[in-house]
């Protein structure tokens, strides 16, 4: 608070902590030097010549237009109060407002204004009041009325006469005149900082007129509807005037505004009380003291009254629905705990701000609900302003802070109120994900701005879920509750984490600490692993359009799902950590088919995610003899290598399909027909890929890029399965691969016997390697024969019957000797 004594004006202070602009803040237009100098004789001749002309409205305008720099002293107060106070003069009722803002900066600026003009200020207002005001009524005049009379009060020059005579006269205004405040939100900032100013320099009795007065201003039928702005000027305002409290030691002011707030009134607003009491909050913090623990509590105690009365009668998440003052009043809740440091738990403040973050803060259902009503005609009607709007909103700009603040009522909380608040996180993420996935799939193409907008939204609500969740599993598990409840919740925390996937958008140290923290739990328990499966949506649900319209089933198309594909995504990537304690009944029902949709989707990150979960299947189970799950993995591989091969090139990417591949022969039993059938399948699609190049000039064979090219990378594949496979399967794997090289041409016969040679030299394995070496000798010679009889024949078709023919002979003894 010691930079506030350095503020000249309260409202640039309160404007600024509140997120409200001045209009007299430091950055706007400044007149020069020299046009000051000639207003101010402009004004002058004005007295003297006794007439206000429209000059002289425009030398008002420009020193206010100075006013960061300007400097009114006692003269020019004079001169100003003797223009009002003339009786020869009439200024227009415009230039009111102006001449008392030229005040306000004398008696913010003076560090000793005089006495004598204060009096003078005092009556000449008090006149003027009482004579012209009710005639040229305005909510600006109103404004720089008050906060020149709150400063005033505030000047350590005044009398207690001078001071008293003010603050009646401003208590007279508040009571009489409320509908002044609220018109807009620049005099609203005005009108608080005056009666900041009166509240710091007033006693008891006129302390709780002002309060009084204040409290009633958003309650009254003619008075404003109040909005987050004002809420928050009314949260800073009583904190700067608490602070000035606490700070000159009138601890007894201090007390008198705790029971005041302590006290019933149901003529006071009940959103201006409780930013009131998060003031209060916000002045306490600063200091430890015992004096002011009787403020926290009362403070602490009304905010929880208010959060009661509000969700009395009410189901597990209360909505505001369209009553505007219940919507006002969760929000000013939520920023109340944001903006007030710690705050006891308390069961109905717990409840109020999980309400306003799913509700207020992130109001996703309601614009679902809102966007779906117009899917048949035009979304003029629900307005992409609206969505905006929320955006640049205080609250959903301080939802960080509303989700910190949340996450510290949970962990204070009990486990009944844990348990109510965690349903309805979990339960929200699900709603978001079934109705984004109709409204993106609707919106996309035709409304990307608003889609764009809402995907913003949904962004931050991930943010608090994420926030929230590792709240959880730092509260629940590790803890005394019982497994199973441990269980429980870390499935729900997964479940709801697939929910919404698709808003991820960045890396996240707490997302990952959550995953971490739960798999752990997940991985060692089995029914807890097949919860978490069967959460999964089914085959059918996933391609049968469950949860869309009509008109929006005759368009789907699942592969375009962007929101359903980042869930499935999700899981193919959680379930591999789990996959050993997985039965082999939930794996065949649920994943297979799932996993084997999505290896034909065009994503590659889904495709590699698919193929990687193949790969964690195949290899799991190593230390079990489990015959179910030797079965499942033969008869999975042999529409592992059909799926795979078909979508290769193109959807298939190699690195998965080579890895899924790898490991299916390294792990599957030594001589297993599924190992047979993906040699003689690999070597196919070797020999149909090579057959569409063979025709190309033989440059394609020569050319070092030729590594990025399908045909090679499977080669490459087939010449790494001759130290995967097993002894039984070798022999198979050699003979149709060199029927494959003899095919080739001569340069691509030489280009893969060099890549042989290299490979079987440097191979340590001493059971192989003899075969190998004595296999790829007979290669070479049949690659060096096939080479001279095409040399010695009339084309190409010769040749490759030369290759299908003889060659296969000629293998046929090598394999005899193998």
């Amino acid at each position: 608070m010691a930079k506030q004594a350095q503020t000249f004006f309260l409202e640039n202070w309160l404007g600024s902590h509140s997120g409200c602009s001045s209009n007299f803040s430091p950055s706007g237009s400044s007149s020069s030097a020299r046009a000051i100098i000639q207003a101010w004789a402009d004004l002058r001749d004005c007295f003297q010549k006794q007439s206000f002309g429209p000059q002289h409205l425009q030398s008002l305008e420009s020193l206010i237009n100075s006013q960061a720099s300007l400097y009114v002293a006692d003269p020019q107060a004079k001169l100003l109060l003797s223009i009002l106070s003339s009786t020869r003069i009439s200024p227009p009722p415009e230039s009111y407002p102006l001449v008392f803002r030229l005040l306000y900066i004398w008696i913010r600026k003076s560090s000793k204004p005089s006495l004598e003009l204060i009096d003078l200020a005092i009556k000449v207002i008090s006149h003027l009041v009482s004579t012209c005001f009710d005639s040229n009524k305005s909510s600006y005049l109103f404004s720089e009325v008050v906060v020149l009379l709150g400063a005033l009060s505030f000047s350590p020059s005044v009398s207690e006469k001078s001071k008293t005579l003010c603050l009646e006269l401003l208590c007279k205004l508040l009571e009489e005149n409320n509908q002044f405040i609220g018109s807009s939100e620049q005099h609203t900032l005005t009108v608080l900082a005056g009666i900041a100013y009166a509240l710091s320099s007033s006693g008891n009795v006129y302390f709780v007129r002002i309060m009084d007065s204040l409290f009633r201003i958003w309650n009254r039928e003619d008075g404003p509807h109040g909005s987050v702005s004002d809420g928050l000027l009314i949260l800073h305002m009583i904190e700067w005037v608490l602070s000035n409290f606490i700070q000159s030691h009138s601890l007894a002011r201090v007390e008198a505004f705790s029971k005041f707030l302590a006290a019933s009134n149901p003529h006071h607003a009940s959103f201006a009380v409780v930013m009131a009491a998060a003031g209060a909050l916000r002045a306490s913090s600063r200091s430890a003291s015992n004096a002011l623990r009787q403020l926290r509590i009362s403070a602490e105690e009304k905010i929880e009254t208010i959060a009661r009365g509000l969700i009395s009668g009410t189901g597990l998440l209360v909505k505001s629905g369209n009553d505007p003052r219940k919507s006002l009043l969760f929000r000013g809740i939520a920023l109340a705990l944001a903006r007030s440091g710690a705050v006891s738990f308390r069961p109905p403040l717990l409840i109020c701000v999980v309400s306003a973050l799913l509700t207020e803060i992130f109001p996703l259902r309601t614009f679902y609900t809102r966007v779906l009503q117009y899917q048949n005609g035009s979304l003029v009607q629900f307005g992409l302003n609206e969505v905006k709007e929320h955006l640049n909103s205080a609250p959903f700009k301080e939802a960080g802070a509303i989700t910190g603040a949340f996450c510290n009522q949970y962990a204070s909380a009990d486990e009944e109120n844990r348990r109510i608040v965690e349903s309805l996180i979990w339960n929200y993420c699900q709603d978001v994900y079934s109705g984004h996935r109709q409204v993106a799939w609707m919106l996309r193409g035709r409304e990307d701005e608003l889609l764009v907008d809402l995907e913003k939204i949904a962004e931050s609500a991930f943010l608090m879920v994420v926030v929230f969740a590792l709240s959880v599993t730092k509260q629940k598990l590790n803890t005394k509750l019982s497994q199973e409840l441990q269980m429980d919740i870390s499935v729900k925390i997964l479940v709801s984490f697939s929910c919404m996937e698709y808003f991820r958008r960045m890396r996240l140290p707490e997302y990952m600490d959550t995953i971490r923290a739960i798999v752990v739990h997940v991985q060692q328990n089995e029914s807890a692993c097949v919860s978490f499966v069967e959460s999964m949506p089914s085959y059918s649900d996933l391609t049968g359009q469950r949860g869309f319209s009509n008109l929006q089933r005759m368009e789907y198309e699942w592969a375009k799902d962007e929101v359903q594909t980042s869930r499935i995504l999700f899981y193919l990537r959680v379930i591999p950590t789990c996959i050993e304690c997985l039965p082999v009944p939930a794996f065949r029902k649920v994943v297979a088919p799932i996993m084997f949709l999505y290896m034909g989707h065009p994503n590659g990150k889904v495709t590699r995610a698919s193929h990687s979960m193949f790969k964690a299947f195949i290899s799991s189970g190593k230390d079990s003899n489990e015959d179910e799950r030797i079965l499942l993995k033969e008869q999975l591989a042999f529409y592992y290598i059909q799926r795979s091969l078909e979508g290769y090139p193109g959807i298939t990417p190699f690195e998965g399909m080579a890895s899924g591949i790898a490991s299916l022969v390294r792990h599957l039993p030594a001589g297993s027909p599924s190992i047979f059938y993906t040699i003689h399948s690999v070597v196919g699609k070797a020999h149909d890929l090579c057959q569409e190049i063979m025709s190309q000039e033989g440059e394609f064979w020569k050319n070092p890029q030729v590594e990025s090219e399908p045909c090679k990378k499977i080669q490459d594949l087939l010449l790494r399965l001759l130290s995967l496979v097993d002894i039984q399967a070798l022999p198979s794997l050699m003979k149709q691969l060199a029927q494959l090289i003899v095919m080739l041409p001569q340069d691509g016969q030489n280009m893969i016997l060099n890549e042989l040679y290299v490979q079987v030299a440097e191979s340590d394995d001493v059971t192989r390697k003899p075969i190998l070496v004595s296999w790829l000798q007979s290669l070479s010679y049949l690659c060096s024969q096939a080479t001279t009889a095409s040399s010695e024949g009339a084309g190409y078709k010769e040749y490759g019957s030369f290759a299908r023919s003889d060659g296969v002979l000629s293998l046929n003894r090598v394999s005899s000797r193998l």
